[in-house]
């Protein structure tokens, strides 16, 4: 077998594909930080969840507490598996969370309107709830319908409306789907 060789990307740059095990888990970490935020009178806590979002969002997993925490210790500790997904989507997810984190921390923080930042959260908490739980991604399937609106450009993410194609062909090339060697 051939290998392939690796180079590092950018900086700021999001992975794609990710493993949806570590999203997942990251959505885990945001419904319980969103929820010890309103069960605690916490609102500062908003600031972590925003600056998570943000820094995945322009990072991907790089400086982001929780995707580090969820991509080295939590997701091999318990061995989830490797599940490739479109990054794309899950970019624009996490720029999603950025929408409603910020929101929460400036009506709770900057104008003193906690109340209508807990509802805010409870939001948040729906969505990453739906992503921690059943693995299903909201604001992907938003992205998928704003791409079928033609509102997203196709090249955005060409291989995002049959991500598992690309799985397939790179696995029969003996690569994941990141490019990298199948190690068996």
């Amino acid at each position: 077998m051939t290998s392939v060789p690796q180079q590092k990307p950018p900086f700021f740059s999001f992975p794609h594909p990710m493993n949806s095990s570590v999203a997942r888990v990251v959505a885990a970490g945001v419904v319980i930080m969103a929820l010890a935020t309103i069960a605690l009178d916490q609102p500062w806590i908003t600031l972590v969840i925003a600056f998570g979002f943000i820094a995945r969002f322009l990072t991907g997993p790089k400086v982001s507490p929780l995707a580090i925490l969820a991509s080295k210790v939590i997701v091999p500790k318990f061995g989830l598996p490797y599940r490739p997904v479109a990054g794309p989507p899950k970019r624009f997810a996490a720029a999603i969370g950025i929408v409603f984190s910020v929101t929460a921390a400036i009506l709770s923080l900057g104008l003193g309107l906690t109340v209508i930042a807990y509802i805010v959260l409870g939001g948040l908490i729906f969505a990453a709830g739906l992503e921690a739980v059943f693995g299903y991604c909201l604001g992907c399937q938003i992205f998928g319908l704003l791409m079928k609106w033609g509102v997203v450009p196709a090249s955005v993410c060409e291989e995002c409306a049959n991500f598992e194609q690309r799985a397939k062909r790179m696995a029969a090339r003996g690569l994941l789907p990141d490019g990298s060697p199948l190690v068996e």
